[in-house]
């Protein structure tokens, strides 16, 4: 919105430990879990025209879907906050004037001139009172009128002149004149608050010296009134130029708050995606071309071939690929946030088929226990997902670097805990291991199985065994994170 001329220009532990909570955490045994970090747990530059008027529970909802359901709430415009600024600025410049007014007017009416003096001193009293009183009360109206047509700030420094010829410039009525160049410099910046100065204090000294015999001594005083609408003009202007300024810093600052959380975003749905694929497919397919370098060692032993085990490798390639094929499709429906929330995946099965292929491929023996109470309930698809990939990693990581001669898979509810546990007889973690050291050194398998329990709100235990031998993974997760939270129907009392 722009004003005629230039003013209207805008210037410028141990694996048994349980836990109640749904919060995330590692526990390792004493000589590492010290180590274990804490997170797996300018005046005169060009600037915009500026309109003064008015113008589900934590961890199982992550899980579940990477997007929250609900959209966050929405930023203030930077623009918005500092027009609203400038707004209540102007509004107390007028606040000012009113008050200035209902202070000195009764001792301008008692040291008017009787009869037609207190008369004219009244009615400039009540006018300038008035006028004030619509623009502080009405602003956001009358504020982009102003900003068009500066002739109605040159009129409303008429009605100031009229109080201050009518009261005298040696009342306190007087230094209302100061507000006309203030607002100024807030609405029209230097160039508005050089010439409502200049007007301002060219009509003072005018009255000063018409109404009073200036002498010598007189001179400062006189000059006293002017300068502080000089003062008054630079100060609305200042003011104006510090908040264009500061409305562009908080634009820019909100800009590139921005772009660093896409590029968190980013970071974080790489790292996602590298712990699935490094999980699930690589795995999966690694274990295919484990079982086909079997079946092709028993072709190779010729008339020693045996029809049920080249079955049984044939069988366990061919169930491989189709969970590869499986797992490649979740990944990529994920990705296309495709899944349904709300249906419940029940995990016990899946964990005695990957447990049972498991021994076969590897020749670990291995397997699986339902224990507890209850048994396991449905689990929202994400959150299945992650736990067997945990599960997977754990018993891989038995295969591969524990030297283990069983791996046995727990699982059920507990109470209020869903529970589930890999261990085995194996050679346990060497002392001294972190999970920095690991990330450094390029082994993201615990790193990835500790974010991925945090990421549905699970307690992961790293530990020995109950015999003291081995290694013991106990993930615990609270039942009551596996149901999220619905929204009280319109007009439904919320209970306390």
């Amino acid at each position: 919105m722009r004003g005629r001329g230039s003013w209207g220009r805008a210037e410028p532990s141990d694996a048994g430990e349980q836990t109640g909570g749904a919060e995330s955490s590692v526990v390792l045994e004493p000589e590492i879990a010290g180590e274990l970090p804490a997170a797996v747990e300018p005046e005169g530059a060009a600037e915009p025209a500026v309109a003064v008027g008015g113008g589900a529970v934590p961890g199982a909802s992550t899980a579940v879907s990477s997007s929250s359901p609900s959209a966050p709430p929405p930023v203030p415009d930077p623009e918005k906050i500092q027009i609203r600024a400038l707004q209540a600025m102007c509004r107390q410049v007028f606040g000012f004037r009113l008050a200035m007014i209902a202070l000195a007017a009764p001792a301008a009416l008692v040291n008017a001139a009787p009869g037609l003096g207190v008369r004219l001193v009244g009615v400039a009293v009540v006018v300038t009172f008035m006028v004030s009183y619509v623009l502080f009360r009405d602003w956001e109206r009358f504020g982009p009128l102003l900003l068009r047509h500066p002739s109605l700030l040159a009129a409303d420094t008429l009605i100031g002149s009229l109080l201050l010829v009518s009261a005298g410039p040696d009342t306190t009525l007087a230094y209302v004149s100061v507000c006309t160049p203030l607002l100024a410099g807030l609405v029209y910046s230097w160039r508005g608050a050089a010439f409502f100065a200049s007007l301002q204090s060219l009509i003072l000294l005018v009255v000063h010296t018409t109404l009073k015999k200036t002498t010598g001594d007189d001179l400062a005083e006189s000059l006293l009134l002017p300068g502080l609408c000089v003062i008054a003009g630079a100060m609305g202007s200042t003011l104006r130029n510090l908040m264009l300024r500061f409305g562009a810093a908080t634009r820019a600052l909100t800009t590139v708050q921005a772009r660093l959380a896409v590029t968190e975003a980013v970071n974080a749905e790489r790292a996602r995606l590298a712990r699935e694929m490094h999980d699930s497919v690589a795995k999966t397919l690694y274990g295919v071309a484990m079982a086909a370098d079997g079946l092709a060692a028993s072709a190779a032993a010729g008339a020693d071939l045996d029809p049920a085990l080249i079955e049984r490798q044939a069988d366990l390639v061919a169930r491989s690929a189709r969970r590869a094929a499986t797992e490649a499709r979740d990944l990529l429906t994920d990705l296309r946030q495709e899944s349904d929330p709300t249906r419940g995946t029940d995990i016990a099965p899946e964990l005695a088929v990957r447990t049972k292929d498991f021994s076969a491929r590897t020749g670990l023996p291995a397997a699986y226990h339902a224990t507890g109470d209850a048994p396991l309930p449905p689990l929202p698809p994400a959150v299945a997902r992650q736990l067997l990939s945990i599960t997977a990693e754990a018993m891989e990581n038995a295969h591969r670097h524990a030297a283990a001669t069983r791996v046995d898979v727990r699982a059920g509810g507990h109470g209020d805990l869903l529970r589930l546990s890999v261990t085995d007889d194996g050679e346990g973690l060497p002392p001294g291991t972190t999970l920095e050291h690991l990330r450094r050194t390029g082994h993201f398998g615990l790193v990835g199985m500790t974010e991925r329990a945090a990421s549905v709100g699970a307690r992961l235990t790293i530990g020995k065994g109950a015999d003291g031998a081995g290694t013991a993974v106990l993930l615990e997760l609270p039942l009551e994170a596996l149901t999220p939270h619905r929204p009280h129907p319109p007009g439904t009392p919320h209970e306390a």
